[in-house]
């Protein structure tokens, strides 16, 4: 199952809370989790939001200029631990310049924690659907070949990339 177009890009603006701690204690990718009862969500509510794992860009805090970060995103139940809770959790990746980009436990970037603080988010393409994995490990290999395409696909130039890029830098609505 993909994501029909007409759906895409994703744009949210919410602010950053506390999730599960999994990301950042048991798999070493640390993620910002969007408050579902602040943001806004793509003209939209939190529970249309369609599930899967998604690239686009993402900016914390509210000034214009904040760093605009490539990131990986997950919306719905993660699977593999079966939650009853719809999420949107996006990873934001550093640069490869940026000498944070490598040293969580398995080597992806750890930035701090933005609790609190406003979140930019726009999801410009689908990579996968969310699926259920058998084991920690073959979830971080998945994850981080997500991480590795949204990479690949944040350097487009085409005027889409582009187009979302500049609005997450900026303080356009939705």
């Amino acid at each position: 199952m993909s994501v029909p177009k007409d759906r895409l890009p994703l744009r949210m603006v919410s602010t950053v809370v506390r999730g599960f701690q999994r990301g950042s204690t048991e798999l070493g990718i640390p993620t910002a989790n969007l408050d579902r009862e602040s943001g806004k969500f793509g003209g939209g509510s939190f529970d249309d939001l369609p599930t899967g794992i998604y690239w686009g860009f993402c900016r914390i805090g509210e000034s214009e200029d904040s760093y605009v970060y490539k990131t990986a995103c997950s919306i719905g139940y993660n699977p593999t631990y079966h939650n009853t809770l719809k999420t949107v959790e996006p990873h934001l990746i550093a640069p490869e310049t940026d000498k944070r980009r490598h040293i969580s436990t398995c080597g992806e970037t750890i930035l701090g924690e933005f609790y609190g603080q406003t979140i930019r988010l726009s999801l410009v393409g689908y990579l996968r659907p969310e699926l259920p994995f058998e084991g920690i490990e073959k979830l971080i290999a998945a994850i981080k070949k997500d991480i590795t395409d949204s990479v690949v696909l944040g350097d487009g130039t085409d005027e889409l990339t582009v187009k979302e890029k500049a609005w997450v830098a900026s303080k356009e609505d939705i």
